[in-house]
């Protein structure tokens, strides 16, 4: 007679045990809410106090007191942005890489034949960030006080002058063209890697007409370091009343301004783009935010995302219509 089979009773609900214990160790992990790790925001200028490095930290610290996680500044200059615009493209879509997009990101497909990156598929618009103004400035030590007088002096010394820019492609690049276009001037154009570093090269007499938002320049202007001649907008600058626009100095259609937003990878959550837009939209009304912003010379800006991908999607036809009647090519 065969003995019955005894059941390991004791093995057999350790097992269970452990498969159940292994589970419920297993499935807080995966369902650890975002964030819940440092994010990286990559910022496509150099680290020198240029508008996009400005407005990039102020929302990082915001963020970050927002999120409950560090949001890592991570400067990838290059290209007019583009270097920074095609990492954040090709990044995981997992929200925890974003980027501060410029102008560049509606400037470049008129520019480029070719993209690594496609400024509407390519990206999950998160909000705008800010708006800076651009100014026309000169070295201190070039005999004008005024546009018309610099204007009057550039006609009298042709082929004498030059300008700073931070590369063709980039905002204040394609407001200095179209101001020399609109003024009748050619100037021979000087490449740097960023504004921060023309305006420098300006100070150093290197160049003679940069221009630039109000973060790279109102320390040297209070410093006497720095003339500015025009606001490149509608209207006069709170931090600067003492200085005309453009059309006040007899210059029309020149106004470029500079706008900054919040992008993140295309495929990124919807969740995760609502929560950023939302504590970005808090931020951004808190009156320590504008402040800080106002310090630079920045407006604060905040929006839906429908409405920044709008924008994208309305500014890439009107630079392609500019670059084309300016005629500007990548050499």
């Amino acid at each position: 007679m065969t003995a019955p089979r005894k059941t390991n009773c004791f093995g057999f609900s350790a097992c269970v045990w452990a498969a159940a214990l292994a589970c419920g160790a297993v499935a807080p992990l995966a369902a650890q809410p975002w964030p819940n790790k440092p994010l990286r925001l990559i910022i496509p200028f150099p680290g020198q106090g240029g508008g996009a490095d400005y407005v990039g930290r102020v929302a990082a610290q915001k963020l970050s007191e927002a999120l409950g996680q560090p949001v890592v500044i991570e400067n990838r200059p290059g290209a007019a942005g583009n270097i920074g615009l095609e990492l954040t493209a090709k990044a995981a879509p997992d929200g925890y890489t974003l980027v501060v997009s410029p102008p560049s990101l509606t400037i470049s497909p008129a520019l480029y034949r070719k993209l690594a990156y496609d400024p509407v598929k390519d990206f999950a618009p998160v909000s705008l960030l800010a708006e800076i103004p651009n100014l026309l400035t000169v070295r201190p030590g070039l005999p004008v006080g005024t546009l018309r007088e610099f204007i009057d002096y550039a006609r009298a010394n042709p082929g004498k002058l030059n300008y700073g820019t931070s590369g063709i492609g980039t905002s204040t690049n394609m407001a200095t063209v179209l101001f020399l276009r609109q003024a009748g001037l050619n100037l021979v154009g000087v490449y740097y890697k960023g504004s921060a570093a023309a305006a420098i090269a300006m100070m150093g007499n290197e160049v003679d007409l940069v221009v630039l938002g109000p973060t790279s320049v109102l320390p040297h202007v209070q410093a006497g370091r720095v003339k500015v001649l025009a606001a490149m907008r509608e209207t006069r600058l709170p931090s600067l009343p003492q200085v005309p626009t453009l059309k006040e100095s007899g210059i029309e259609h020149a106004e470029v301004i500079t706008w900054y937003g919040l992008l993140a990878p295309a495929g990124t959550p919807r969740d995760v783009v609502r929560r950023l837009n939302a504590e970005w939209v808090k931020a951004a009304a808190l009156p320590d935010t504008r402040e800080k912003m106002q310090n630079g010379g920045v407006e604060t800006l905040a929006g839906t995302p429908e409405q920044f991908a709008a924008m994208i999607r309305d500014e890439i036809p009107r630079w392609r219509k500019l670059v084309t009647d300016l005629n500007i090519k990548i050499e």
